[in-house]
């Protein structure tokens, strides 16, 4: 339900229609990743101490705000104001929604599942999001933005009343280690299984009534920084999560590469479509890949560098055939790489240390967002977006040691 919104293929436009520049628009991406950097940590501690599914009730309800405002004043204001509060639903529901499933299949013996399921679901919302892109045509043909817009909203508020709906996932780690009693060991105890004893000073055990709220979130926040830091594996993991997380800025961009290549604002949707689709069967096949050798993920990522590239330098619609087939690829990498992070985390902050990834690929999103907004003042968007795929390459090299091998077989 996340991913049915029809404005996601239609909003680039909604700004260059209303005025705004390339670099304006690039500012309102950097706008938008700010926002979701700065909350991403403290919103993942925030759920591994408060209820995961109200979590994930409040970020949809935040995000169709962001959208309301869009279609009823738009400006540069609006636009902007929209993007802080889509970026703070993004950050309460990032890490929260991996710790929340991954929970619910520690409850039930089943994380092994977890691979297969996530594949799944992330291709169940390209599925969304692909019907959602091709439903943006008719609506935009009939009422434009606006209607497009309503549709969004409400498919955020069908996002609460499904989150609504969901059972409260109980917490993967033993309840002794996180019980209010055993809090005061220190988050290197919590996690010395995953990469040794931390350095940070235990916090004192909690009380009761929001002091005592407060101190086990400093207590589940110092956790999972602390694993994150201090575990190798966790660690090459994270910043392997992170890169990855920040390629997917490449469809920020897609919207205007369309219409730079002659489409119409109907046909936009099409092309988009081709490279939603390919991400959803990515994803589908990230489940029977999992177990694959590090390096097949590696020669993956140069094969999606050299395809996109192509096919964002080819100056026609067909070239977003090679950009869907890269980004199908890289779908299923980064699928495979989200799973085996969780595999890898120990310790009790499994939504922080999930969190901590999803903050460094906002921070390197806006650095991507900063890169095009310069870089339009002297280059052409294909040509920036083929350059974005050199750091494409570049992870290919570092992820037959940086991501995590499966965990063997019972």
């Amino acid at each position: 339900m996340q991913d049915l919104i029809p404005l996601y293929p239609l909003y680039q436009l909604l700004f260059e229609d209303h005025g705004l520049s390339p670099t304006e628009i690039s500012t309102l991406f950097i706008i938008w990743s700010a926002t979701a950097f700065l909350l991403e940590i403290p919103s993942g501690a925030l759920a591994d101490v408060f209820s995961r599914r109200k979590l994930l009730m409040l970020g949809p309800a935040l995000t169709g705000l962001g959208y309301a405002a869009w279609i009823t004043l738009p400006s540069y204001v609006s636009f902007a104001a929209g993007f802080v509060l889509w970026g703070a639903g993004s950050a309460l529901i990032s890490g929260t929604y991996e710790a929340f499933v991954y929970d619910e299949l520690a409850a039930r013996g089943s994380t092994a599942k977890y691979a297969n399921l996530l594949g799944k679901a992330r291709s169940a919302a390209l599925i969304a999001n692909l019907t959602a892109t091709l439903a943006a045509i008719p609506l935009f043909a009939v009422g434009g933005y606006a209607l497009a817009g309503a549709v969004s909203l409400l498919s955020c508020l069908a996002q609460l009343l499904v989150a609504a709906s969901l059972p409260e996932a109980t917490r993967a780690v033993a309840a002794d280690e996180t019980a209010p009693e055993n809090l005061g060991s220190s988050p290197g105890e919590a996690v010395a299984g995953a990469g040794g004893p931390s350095s940070l000073p235990a916090p004192t055990p909690p009380t009761r009534g929001w002091r005592g709220a407060l101190e086990r979130y400093v207590f589940m926040l110092r956790a999972g920084l602390g694993e994150a830091a201090t575990s190798r594996v966790v660690r090459r993991a994270v910043g392997l999560v992170a890169l990855l997380g920040g390629f997917l800025a490449f469809d920020e961009y897609f919207p205007l590469l369309a219409r730079g290549v002659g489409a119409s604002n109907t046909l936009v949707p099409l092309l988009i479509a081709v490279t939603v689709a390919a991400q959803a069967i990515g994803g589908a096949l990230a489940g029977p890949a999992y177990r694959l050798p590090a390096s097949v993920f590696a020669v993956g990522l140069g094969a999606t560098a050299g395809l996109i590239s192509w096919g964002s330098l080819s100056g026609t619609a067909l070239g977003f055939v090679p950009i869907a087939l890269g980004y199908g690829v890289m779908q299923l990498v980064i699928v495979v790489s989200e799973a085996r992070l969780q595999d890898a985390i120990e310790g009790p902050a499994r939504a922080t240390v999930t969190s901590v990834s999803g903050f460094f690929a906002e921070v390197f999103a806006v650095s991507v967002y900063a890169g095009f907004a310069l870089g339009a003042v002297w280059f052409s968007l294909p040509i920036l977006v083929a350059g974005l795929t050199v750091p494409v390459l570049l992870t290919a090299l570092v992820t037959p040691k940086a991501l995590p091998p499966p965990p063997q077989e019972s």
